[in-house]
């Protein structure tokens, strides 16, 4: 497995710089997936799975594996930075993102061909998105869950009453939607000037919702497999 480059300003080491991404978009559909915190982002990936044969990796899920990671050399500041709400660096998430999709690739019998990714809570900044579609896949678009705080701030103290995450309880809560209205929007807003946005409000409940995302997925040219 490829190895995790710590961030650029870290004067031990640098990611080196690659010439063309590990895989083509011609073989392999990447779908980021966006949503502040409680937008239901997980619950609707899991339908996706279902139906459409993706692979759902989530950035966050992988992090948090591995700050738990007995031997990790960055569990300590990832588990710093996720305590704070602020955004890991770059170049740990990216690593870590590579290293799943080609462990899924592996195991899959036709190996690259075909594959479909849904990377779940990524990218958070514009810097992330970039060094992503540059040394790992472009992407499709951004499907991005679209959600007032308010309903988001429930559903999280609710999730937080029996998920044990550190980072559902309110101080947290508050950090991490500063954070990705002054962060992950930017990304949202850039994305959608290139035109790869699919915008699906997520107010309703989970069944409502999903029929939205069936549809629209449709209209960007993907169909169901199962």
């Amino acid at each position: 497995m490829p190895a995790i480059h710590p961030p650029a300003d870290n004067p031990q080491l640098s990611a080196p710089a690659k010439d063309t991404p590990t895989f083509s978009p011609a073989s392999v559909s990447v779908i980021f997936v966006l949503g502040g915190p409680g937008a239901g982002k997980g619950t609707q990936c899991a339908n996706l799975v279902r139906d459409y044969g993706f692979e759902h990796l989530s950035a966050g899920d992988l992090l948090r594996k591995e700050q738990d990671r007995p031997d990790s050399q960055f569990g300590s500041m990832i588990k710093e930075y996720i305590t704070n709400g602020e955004i890991v660096p770059m170049e740990v998430t990216v690593q870590l993102l590579e290293n799943a999709m080609m462990d899924c690739i592996k195991e899959r019998e036709k190996g690259a061909e075909g594959s479909r990714f849904l990377v779940d809570g990524f990218p958070r900044k514009m810097d992330q998105a970039l060094k992503f579609e540059e040394s790992v896949c472009p992407s499709q678009f951004i499907l991005f869950f679209d959600c007032p705080e308010d309903v988001m701030q429930e559903r999280l103290i609710n999730r937080g009453k029996t998920s044990g995450r550190s980072d559902d309880n309110a101080e947290s809560i508050k950090k991490r939607f500063r954070t990705f209205i002054e962060t992950s929007m930017p990304v949202v807003d850039y994305f959608e000037k290139e035109g790869k946005v699919v915008k699906v409000e997520a107010t309703k409940g989970p069944d409502e919702i999903y029929e939205e995302v069936k549809k629209r997925m449709g209209e960007r040219g993907f169909a169901m497999v199962r």
